[in-house]
């Protein structure tokens, strides 16, 4: 296996009960689960309202109620179709507001045991329907957001939902049950040879092929569309096999990433970086206490040469008041 990029070590989580009698019995058994209403859903819409006020922003001709301005060269760039890793786009007051919602933070605390968390500063996706501004350019990229060497669960990310994620909708494709074979998979599959992903950036990802869902496939695994409503906590083991579809409906497809972990996991000199990466407004991984990484600044290549983006962003256009749990959550004071 190729060399191990865990960086600080960390406490690994591998009591597993399967009789909670809640929620937690699904998420244990499947890798993952839809937790019904955290966020009423006229104030998911709300949250949805304001992302795309957002999208609005860049003054670029996108306008919601004309979807004749529907065109991807109306709107600034994006990663994925939809996911903004720049403008500082993860930290708009609305993001944070998300953050701080109560429902979105409770089953994070009841899954880890401890109210004492912190959130990564990851960032909205807004995805305009292919049905209406063309195909996008993007595959389905199967892969799981936790490197080979972290064994145990380590990180269970989430989705709050602010639009429709039904059977026609972009969404969340899941492998059912594959995040309980993580360890299986890779002792039968080591990673070798050339690996180009392995990067700082990308230190907790690994891609998957053909294959490897066939391996999955065998072992009695699934693929799932997960399906959920506006307000709903999508949540999902970091082990699991997982990728985003997109949608054949007209629906524009708007979710926040949320995932919270431990603070006490998290090390002086990671907690150092966060803070550094808040206070710049920084977008960065799934992972809320360690394996932190900038997404940088938007650049443009112009004429062969590479160039920073005139939209990109400094701060937000709305800043999140700075109360007591948000700096918290942010890693920024001490619980």
């Amino acid at each position: 296996m190729a060399p191990s990029r865990i960086d600080t070590p960390e406490a690994v989580v591998s009591k597993q009960q399967t009789q909670y009698g809640d929620w937690r019995n699904d998420f244990f058994r499947d890798g993952y689960v839809v937790i019904k209403g955290v966020i009423p859903k006229e104030r998911a819409q709300g949250y949805q309202s304001d992302a795309l006020t957002w999208l609005e922003s860049f003054g670029l001709g996108f306008d919601r109620n004309d979807k004749s301005t529907w065109k991807k060269e109306n709107l600034p760039q994006s990663w994925k179709g939809g996911m903004y890793l720049h403008f500082s786009a993860a930290h708009e007051k609305y993001m944070w507001d998300i953050r701080c919602e109560p429902g979105v933070i409770s089953p994070f605390a009841k899954l880890w045991e401890t109210e004492e968390l912190v959130v990564s500063f990851d960032t909205v996706n807004i995805t305009l329907p292919q049905s209406i501004v063309g195909a996008y350019d993007s595959k389905p990229w199967p892969h799981v957001d936790q490197q080979p060497e972290r064994g145990g669960l380590r990180c269970v990310q989430g989705i709050v939902n602010l639009s429709n994620a039904g059977p026609d909708d972009g969404g969340l494709i899941v492998m059912k049950g594959s995040s309980k074979l993580f360890d299986d998979f890779f002792a039968e599959n080591p990673v070798q040879g050339p690996t180009p992903w392995r990067t700082a950036k990308h230190k907790d990802f690994h891609p998957f092929q053909d294959k490897d869902l066939e391996w999955y496939k065998a072992r009695g695994c699934e693929l799932i569309k997960v399906c959920a409503e506006p307000g709903d906590l999508i949540l999902w083991d970091s082990r699991q096999m997982h990728w985003a579809q997109f949608g054949t409906s007209d629906l524009i497809r708007t979710i926040a990433y949320v995932t919270y972990t431990p603070a006490a996991w998290m090390s002086e000199e990671d907690r150092a970086l966060k803070v550094d990466l808040f206070e710049n407004f920084e977008t960065t991984t799934h992972w809320p206490h360690t394996n932190f990484f900038s997404h940088g600044k938007a650049t443009k290549t112009i004429d062969g040469e590479e160039v920073p983006d005139p939209l990109e962003r400094d701060e937000p256009i709305t800043k999140a008041e700075r109360t007591e749990r948000l700096l918290k959550l942010a890693g920024v004071e001490r619980y």
